[in-house]
């Protein structure tokens, strides 16, 4: 029997030092502080000096009793006065105002509002390939003249860019010209099949003329100059810029082959990168907006419209293309570097909580609630998007709730600890005699009482059982 005791009791002395160990790394310096200035009521108004409810231990969690005396560790049993607050469900920490102002806690009330998202990237600034042209003949010859002389310069549409001398065309012009006169001296006669002939003749040469994008007011001078002309002149189809000149004077171009490339700059493309956890923000239409180095302060405004459907390996982000309406200068260049800002409305009607105000556990997310009166409580929340230093918040709490997003991380232990405590309760040994139940209220069952020393082993397993 002696032996069962010193058992029971040196079982009770690992277990009182397990628990302190486990608070003491619970709990950092200003948690230490605040546990010790805790008092045991929320209600500041109880004092000791009133009628006293029963005795407790402060070694042995649960152990209460009728009279004073010592606990089962020899520790002396303390009072709790009428007004004293109860600790309340497991989970639920109450702790007194004035503590509550010392540890800096504040709260923020659950609304709705509008949730967005900036998603900031850089971006490489390129021509509009919808206003790339290249000036290509379709007829082979020599170059002549060239009135564009470098890269970089800017003409204007209709403007000459140069002369080619193409034998072909010239044989071509005659031809035509030919079939006039043909035209002209059949227009009297009375064979009217001649006479269609003749036209037919005239109009075909003419057709293939014009497929040679010779234009039509060239063909009308042929007409009014009645003879050829050696060379031909190429002009400009828009308005623009010369990219590429790839021929120079005196040089045979074949047909098809490129001569310059124009390119308008009066839009522009910009494409981006976007990693894939960002790319669920991003649709097509959407505003965005980029600034330049060389020009602090001004933003310009344009939209995504294109997402590209595919990902780039070894990069794992995916490219965005947007177009930007150029300045009157050409302020946006092919090959600058922008810094590009998207904001895509994640949800209209969101509610949402700060980041701060949310205690992340790997598989479960918390918030605590601020239930009044010095009562906080934590409540597991279902997250959506994260939106800047805000959350979208599915299910936990609801509008006008109350959540702490300061000092959370301290009253989370606090009240992780306390519901460890409560796991861990005492029973009286059947040899001593259990204080009346009506001088206080009932205890609850001590692991200890069932197996001795052994059952430190649930003990344990139930400080950690209410962990988030």
């Amino acid at each position: 029997m002696m032996r069962a005791i010193k058992l029971q009791k040196l079982a009770l002395l690992f277990l009182a030092a397990t628990v302190l160990a486990l608070a003491g790394c619970a709990r950092g310096p200003e948690q230490e502080g605040a546990a010790a200035r805790r008092e045991p009521t929320a209600n500041p108004a109880a004092t000791p000096g009133g009628k006293i409810l029963y005795w407790k231990s402060t070694m042995v969690p649960g152990y209460r009793s009728d009279k004073p005396g010592k606990d089962p560790m020899g520790m002396e049993l303390v009072p709790v006065y009428a007004g004293e607050a109860e600790a309340g469900p497991p989970g639920t920490v109450a702790i007194n105002p004035r503590t509550v102002q010392n540890i800096g806690v504040k709260t923020t009330v659950v609304r709705r509002e509008m949730l967005t998202r900036d998603l900031r990237t850089i971006g490489r600034i390129d021509y509009d390939e919808r206003l790339v042209t290249d000036v290509a003949p379709k007829i082979g010859g020599w170059v002549e003249n060239q009135y564009v002389n470098f890269p970089g310069q800017m003409v204007r549409r209709g403007e000459p860019l140069g002369t080619i001398y193409s034998p072909e065309l010239v044989a071509t012009e005659q031809e035509y010209l030919n079939a006039l006169q043909f035209q002209k001296e059949l227009k009297a006669s009375p064979l009217d099949d001649a006479v269609t002939g003749a036209r037919n003749l005239a109009r075909s040469v003419e057709t293939r003329l014009r497929y040679w994008d010779i234009t039509d007011a060239q063909i009308k001078a042929l007409r009014e100059r009645g003879k050829i002309t050696r060379t031909m002149v190429l002009h400009a189809p828009f308005t623009g810029i010369v990219v590429k000149k790839n021929v120079f004077q005196g040089g045979y171009v074949k047909p098809g082959e490129s001569m310059f490339q124009l390119a308008d700059l009066s839009k522009i493309w910009v494409y981006a990168d976007i990693y894939e956890y960002e790319m669920p923000w991003i649709r097509l239409g959407q505003e965005a907006a980029i600034t330049l180095a060389y020009e602090p302060g001004v933003t310009y405004h344009g939209r995504v419209i294109f997402i590209y459907p595919y990902l780039k390996e070894k990069t794992r982000t995916v490219e965005v293309r947007m177009e930007f309406r150029n300045g009157p200068r050409f302020e946006l260049k092919p090959g600058m570097w922008a810094d590009v800002n998207l904001r895509p409305v994640v949800s209209r009607k969101a509610l949402v909580v700060p980041v701060d105000a949310v205690i992340r556990t790997g598989k479960r997310n918390f918030a605590i609630l601020a239930l009044g009166g010095g009562h906080f409580a934590p409540r597991e929340i279902k997250l959506g998007a994260q939106a800047g230093n805000q959350y979208e918040v599915l299910a936990g709490v609801k509008e006008g709730d109350s959540v702490v997003d300061s000092a959370e991380f301290l009253i989370d232990s606090e009240s992780s600890l306390q519901s460890a405590f409560g796991k861990m309760t005492w029973q009286p040994p059947a040899a001593e005699s259990a204080p009346s139940p009506a001088s206080k209220p009932p205890p609850i069952q001590h692991p200890l009482s069932s197996g001795g020393a052994g059952g430190a082993g649930p003990a344990m397993a139930g400080m950690g059982g209410e962990q988030p």
